[in-house]
């Protein structure tokens, strides 16, 4: 495996755990890698809106921002799929703390 692989999987794997965790910043920082592809990451816009989403619903607004900028880019059916998954990330979540 290449090194920016690791890297990558790396920085999700561990932005995925304080995302788990409540930690907003850490989806909003999900949210930049997907829909920038930094360290390597594909770009996947769907993906990208969930972690904003979810960064949203904290009340950053910076997250409700770059939502609404990947949005423009967005068929309708991909960001019902986007809320979809936020909807499930959140729900698995209170799963787990119940």
């Amino acid at each position: 495996m290449a090194s920016s692989e690791k890297s990558a999987r790396f920085l999700i794997e561990s932005r995925l755990r304080d995302a788990a965790r409540g930690s907003a910043d850490a989806c909003f920082d999900l949210g930049v890698v997907y829909s920038s592809g930094a360290e390597g990451v594909t770009i996947d816009l769907v993906e990208a809106h969930k972690w904003f989403n979810i960064a949203a619903m904290t009340g950053s607004v910076e997250a409700q921002a770059c939502r609404a900028d990947i949005a423009e880019d967005m068929t309708a059916r991909e960001i019902i799929d986007a809320q979809k998954a936020a909807r499930a990330w959140l729900r698995g979540l209170e799963s787990r703390a119940a």
